[in-house]
C-alpha cells in the first residue's frame, strides 16, 4: 500500500507545477479532467477484469470501445455546445495522428493484452506512468520547460512500481 501511496504522491508532485504562481486560472480543472480519466480508465479496468469482457480478444475489446466513443463523444460535444474547428494547422493535424495512433491504438492495444495474461493487481501500478508520461511528451511536443517536479515525479513512480513488482514476485 505504501507504494501504491509513493506513486500517488509522486503524480501530484508532477501536477505541482500547474497549481503553482504563472498558470493560467483554468489550468487546475485540466489536471482534474486528467485525474478524472485516470478514474474511469481504472473503472474500465476493474469493469474489464471482473466480466466476460476479460475473455475477449484485445484487438476486440479496442474495438469495442473505440467504437462506443466514436458515437458518444461527438454526441456529448454537441450537447454542450462546443464549437467544431474543421480548418487545422499542420501541427494541429499531426498532434491528432500522434494521438490516435500512438494514445488511442497502440498504447489501449498493448493495456487490453497487458489485462488479459496479467493479474490486475500486478499491473494496475503502471496507471499511475501515464499522467508523468503524458505531462513529460506534452511538454517536449509543445517545447515547454521540463521541470525538476516532473523529473523526481517519473523517479518516484518508477521506485513505486518497482516496490510494487519486488512485493507481487516476493
Amino acid at each position: 500500500m505504501a507504494c501504491l501511496l509513493l506513486a500517488f504522491c509522486a503524480v501530484l508532485l508532477a501536477f505541482r507545477d500547474g497549481l503553482g504562481h504563472g498558470a493560467p486560472q483554468q489550468q487546475w480543472l485540466g489536471d482534474l479532467l486528467g485525474l478524472a480519466g485516470g478514474a474511469a480508465w481504472g473503472l474500465t479496468t476493474v469493469v474489464i477484469r471482473s466480466t466476460s469482457l476479460g475473455r475477449l480478444s484485445a484487438e476486440k475489446l479496442l474495438f469495442y470501445q473505440v467504437a462506443v466513443s466514436s458515437l458518444a463523444l461527438p454526441a456529448v460535444s454537441l450537447a454542450l455546445g462546443e464549437q467544431w474547428v474543421w480548418a487545422w494547422s499542420g501541427f494541429a493535424a499531426v498532434s491528432m495522428a500522434l494521438q490516435i495512433v500512438v494514445g488511442a491504438f497502440a498504447s489501449y492495444l498493448a493495456w487490453m493484452w497487458l489485462l488479459g495474461h496479467y493479474p490486475a493487481t500486478r499491473i494496475s501500478v503502471f496507471v499511475f506512468v501515464t499522467p508523468v508520461f503524458a505531462l513529460l511528451i506534452g511538454a517536449l511536443w509543445l517545447g515547454e520547460a521540463v521541470t525538476l517536479n516532473l523529473v523526481l515525479a517519473m523517479a518516484l513512480v518508477a521506485v513505486g512500481i518497482t516496490l510494487v513488482n519486488r512485493r507481487a514476485v516476493s
